[in-house]
């Protein structure tokens, strides 16, 4: 058994780094909007389903097929959100987060009336595995945490040089502030909600490249996901990270002791830990 937690960290690792995409989306949203969008994830279905349009339909290959996917989640989840959360706003961060349940609810059926229930797959090279004596690693692994790592590279420099980033900053520690000082919240928070559902749309295309996608692909991911963002500290980018690594390694080295089926157990004790023993996560909240 203790041959295989080298074999089970590597995987987490792997695993950790595709859940931080969409769960820096999710933690920039709360950080801005001030509510938990549950909504995300039928954007990264969205996303997967879009990035596998682009590829296997349209010949794109991962790089752009992945574009395709943060573009459009990010254009449905702007419109959604303009649409159908922005109303809600005024009635409280739970009235809505709970329709941001029914809206991902309903987006869910939509794909699923387009493309059915079937299990889908992108159009990749057949590779074998690299081994390095007991460890195996996939190819199309080592690519999705490359991307993951450039993903979040170009998130923390757009935050920290761009002057739309410090804004988005600035509204995240103090609105009010943020106000006097002449930045247009309105704005910022369509931008937000348009870039974090992008990224919650090119995290659902990286699980699907390394499994298969269908409509309930975004809301099976959605608990850890979630978990990695409370982990990490709501509103907190660096946090998502610590956290989507965090729950990664925990739901691998739990295959250890549990069947596979019951993996998202550990998301749901990850969630209740840190309620318990760090309400504010790791990093603490809206720290960048």
């Amino acid at each position: 058994m203790l041959s295989e937690i080298p074999q089970l960290l590597i995987n987490g690792i792997m695993a950790g780094a595709i859940l931080a995409v969409p769960a820096i989306g999710l933690t920039a949203i709360y950080a801005v909007l001030r509510f938990p969008n549950f909504s995300l994830a039928s954007h990264a279905t969205i996303g997967a389903f879009a990035g596998y349009v682009a590829n296997t339909q349209l010949g794109f290959s991962v790089v752009p097929a992945l574009f395709c996917a943060f573009l459009v989640a990010g254009l449905v989840g702007l419109l959604s959100d303009e649409f159908v959360l922005k109303p809600f706003r005024s009635a409280g961060f739970i009235t809505t987060a709970i329709g941001s349940i029914a809206l991902t609810i309903a987006l869910e059926n939509v794909v699923r009336f387009i493309f059915g229930n079937s299990l889908n797959g992108y159009d990749l090279p057949m590779q074998r595995d690299w081994r390095f004596g007991d460890l195996r690693i996939g190819p199309q692994q080592v690519e999705n945490l490359a991307i993951s790592v450039v993903v979040m590279a170009v998130v923390f420099a757009f935050l920290s040089f761009t002057r739309t980033g410090k804004a988005m900053r600035a509204v995240a520690d103090n609105p009010s502030l943020a106000d006097i000082k002449g930045i247009d919240a309105a704005r910022i928070a369509r931008i937000v909600s348009f870039a974090g559902m992008g990224l919650a749309g090119v995290g659902g295309m990286l699980i699907g490249l390394d499994t298969s996608i269908d409509p309930l692909t975004g809301f099976r991911a959605m608990l850890s996901v979630f978990a990695a963002a409370v982990v990490g500290g709501l509103g907190s980018i660096p946090g998502a990270v610590v956290g989507a690594l965090t729950v990664g390694i925990g739901e691998e080295l739990s295959l250890l002791f549990l069947s596979p089926s019951y993996r998202s157990v550990i998301g749901f004790l990850a969630i209740l830990l840190v309620l318990i023993l760090r309400p504010r996560g790791i990093l603490g909240q809206r720290a960048y």
